[in-house]
């Protein structure tokens, strides 16, 4: 599945859990769910590009004081001394860390705003030269001529010929079309705001808002595809929901947690490159 132009991305899913006793678990929101609810949560990377997307790495969510501050509850649960409480975004760095010390092919980042709006994951990325598209809020504060402005603010002041109608990518429906303005964001880096097409009950058209870092000038339709890409991620978790048990189990230790992940994610991974494999086979002309 690799490729140059590839884009990883961060995201969270929700694994219900009745009981006290599964590693990580406690009331918490889950996106599955829509809802607070007794759950663990795995903080997972996707890997996306024009061959195809898989999930490549995963960690455990654990919530500092129900869990990480009770080192008794740990240890029942097979959680070493050594595991240290670890936000949501310090965990989407440790594994882009991992993907970026083995050599895997990418351009870009992406993510939904619990992981845009950190600063220490913004900085670390960019320190590291990585180019990311990633949503924030619209109360986010960015750097102008005229000093910091919130990004809802700078979305009111985009003249009516700015916006552009681009497609970010295929839905269940066919083409997701928004209309799309970019603001200057400071040195390297740009506001892009997504408006949907149509309004809402209250008859506003929906904004999005997505900062954008990039080492070197880039087009927006290509900013556009890589904010669409963060789809990839709901699709990767009802795929190996629904077709490789990524959710069922009934195991409750920390290793063992991590032992069913990594196989529901292997045979997921087998079945996007056969799946890309039988495509390309396909497309080859029979020869006589």
């Amino acid at each position: 599945l690799g490729h140059e132009q590839a884009v990883l991305v961060a995201d969270e899913t929700g694994f219900l859990k009745k009981g006290v006793k599964s590693a990580g678990v406690q009331r918490q929101y889950s996106g599955t769910a829509g809802r607070i609810e007794n759950c663990q949560l795995g903080v997972f990377l996707v890997y996306a590009s024009p061959h195809g997307r898989a999930l490549i790495d995963r960690e455990l969510y654990l919530p500092k004081v129900s869990w990480c501050a009770d080192r008794d509850r740990c240890r029942e649960a097979g959680i070493d001394d050594e595991v240290e409480f670890a936000t949501k975004p310090e965990l989407a760095r440790l594994m882009l860390e991992r993907a970026v010390d083995a050599g895997v092919p990418f351009s870009w980042f992406t993510a939904d705003e619990a992981y845009g709006q950190n600063p220490g994951l913004r900085s670390w990325l960019e320190q590291r030269g990585i180019a990311y598209v990633m949503a924030i809020p619209c109360k986010q504060e960015l750097p102008t001529s005229a000093g910091k402005r919130r990004a809802d603010t700078l979305a009111r002041l985009v003249p009516k010929t700015a916006w552009q109608r681009r497609s970010c990518g295929d839905g269940a429906k066919g083409p997701r079309l928004y209309d799309w303005a970019l603001v200057d964001a400071g040195e390297h880096h740009s506001l892009l705001i997504r408006r949907s097409l149509t309004p809402n009950a209250k008859g506003i058209r929906e904004l999005a808002y997505f900062l954008c870092h990039t080492p070197n000038p880039v087009p927006l339709d290509v900013l556009v595809q890589v904010a669409g890409t963060r789809w990839a991620v709901e699709e990767c978790f009802q795929a190996a929901k629904n077709e490789v048990g990524l959710d069922h189990y009934q195991v409750r230790r920390y290793g063992a947690w991590y032992r069913h992940i990594t196989l529901a994610m292997l045979a997921h991974a087998f079945l996007a490159v056969t799946a890309r494999t039988q495509k390309g086979a396909l497309q080859t002309p029979m020869t006589a």
